[in-house]
């Protein structure tokens, strides 16, 4: 049935984005060719560090109460996810994917978080099929790079502005500020680096 590098799978709670506060299990791939410079999981840029396992070695390591599935990385565009999210939803779990929408999303998702990066911008597709927008802020320069695919995502996609973590002292006040004068921005705070969990 094919298979996928998998960096690890863990179950936690959501921390950012939409579904922030939902339990969910989280499959980080391995495999990444964007490299920004303030990626937190920068052990996952290499596949060839991670063990590649089968989906169905995936999916029936899965707890039974999970009823949401994270697919991350990494880059997890890179691969075709259509057996993976069939099985997924043969067990009844909600797919959710995070991506950079530099790569063709193969697979069936029933959220699509599309957070763009400047090394290698998402594509038209990509942006389309997105449910949220993420933008991380770093600098002043960023609400630019946020409102420029803000525009060309659909009237129904969630917008939401997040702080690169690194930056909140100096940057999260100008966020705050942000929103409120473009309210079709939300803010997106990531809630597990304060609960200390992953």
């Amino acid at each position: 049935m094919g298979e996928l590098p998998v960096m690890e799978t863990f179950y936690t709670i959501q921390g950012e984005g939409y579904y922030a506060g939902y339990p969910a299990y989280f499959i980080r791939l391995g495999g990444c060719d964007i490299g920004c410079h303030w990626c937190d999981v920068k052990e996952s840029w290499d596949s060839e560090m991670h063990p590649k396992k089968t989906v169905t070695e995936i999916v029936s390591n899965i707890p039974e109460q999970v009823k949401l599935a994270v697919i991350t990385g990494g880059e997890p565009c890179m691969y075709d996810l259509t057996i993976l999210t069939q099985e997924l939803k043969k067990r009844e779990i909600q797919t959710n994917l995070e991506t950079s929408g530099a790569y063709e999303i193969m697979g069936d998702f029933d959220w699509i978080c599309l957070s763009p990066k400047k090394r290698k911008l998402p594509l038209d597709s990509s942006l389309q099929k997105a449910n949220e927008l993420k933008v991380v802020i770093y600098n002043q320069d960023d609400f630019n790079f946020a409102e420029f695919f803000g525009s060309k995502i659909t009237d129904s996609c969630k917008r939401f502005l997040q702080v690169e973590w690194s930056k909140r002292e100096t940057m999260m006040q100008n966020i705050i500020d942000y929103s409120l004068a473009n309210p079709q921005w939300a803010i997106s705070v990531q809630i597990h680096k304060y609960l200390k969990i992953r």
